[in-house]
């Protein structure tokens, strides 16, 4: 493979230049997880009222299926950057397809407690919990989830980056496998955060019940300034490859 023809994305060079089988199952995997997640289940509204009702889930929606987007397109970023299809990338791909596909109902259980809690209730919640170990039980179950997630991408990432003598990987490409790695830890480290404080949490404080979804805002501001930091130091390194 002559890697000065490949097309470069982000200071890096894209080796899976065709979509393959497996890329074509994992995405019809998370397009029917998304399916999943849609405003509802039933026939089309035949009034307003029932309009009006599937709108006000709509956030919801959009919250779930931005976090499935997160996890598709890091799948799909890797499959352009390395082109990479062993038995490890094969059995990988494989569990975030079972992850994703047991991870949707809680992803939408919370997210609609979450719109409901931010919209004063305008949004429909389908978080209903009997007891207060259930309500400790979705959070776990959701960390879990997302966790679980996060470490198949940075595994796969990680098996980049054993493979970059192979894959003859330059100093950008590689920062950016790590890059990837970072940020999926982040990812982990929040989720298991929110897992630990729903074990945690004194049952008669009502304020605090909050909390265990309110941590995942943290990664609203620690992804982004992460991620433009790498960027900038991938794209200097991929201009001395293109100075040299």
């Amino acid at each position: 493979m002559d890697l000065s023809k490949l097309p470069v994305e982000g200071g890096v060079r894209q080796r899976g230049e065709q979509v393959t089988r497996l890329e074509t199952f994992v995405d019809a995997a998370f397009a029917f997880a998304m399916t999943l997640l849609v405003v509802s289940f039933d026939a089309m509204p035949d009034s307003f009222a029932e309009l009006y009702d599937a709108l006000r889930r709509l956030p919801a929606f959009l919250a779930g299926f931005a976090i499935l987007a997160m996890f598709w397109h890091a799948h799909h970023r890797f499959s352009r950057r390395f082109g990479l299809e062993d038995s490890t990338i094969v059995m990988a791909s494989m569990m975030l397809v079972a992850a994703t596909l047991f991870y949707v109902y809680p992803l939408r259980m919370v997210m609609s407690a979450a719109m409901g809690f931010f919209t004063g209730g305008w949004a429909p919640s389908e978080f209903r919990v009997a007891n207060f170990f259930e309500f400790r039980l979705i959070f776990v179950i959701y960390g879990v989830g997302f966790a679980v997630l996060a470490a198949i991408i940075a595994w796969m990432n990680l098996h980049a980056l054993r493979k970059a003598e192979v894959l003859r990987l330059d100093a950008a490409e590689r920062l950016a496998a790590e890059s990837e790695v970072a940020l999926n830890l982040v990812l982990i480290a929040c989720a298991s955060a929110s897992v630990a404080v729903a074990l945690l949490i004194p049952e008669d404080i009502g304020w605090l019940q909050a909390l265990p979804g309110m941590i995942y805002g943290v990664l609203g501001i620690a992804m982004p300034l992460l991620g433009i930091g790498y960027a900038r130091r991938i794209n200097a390194l991929a201009a001395q490859r293109g100075a040299a």
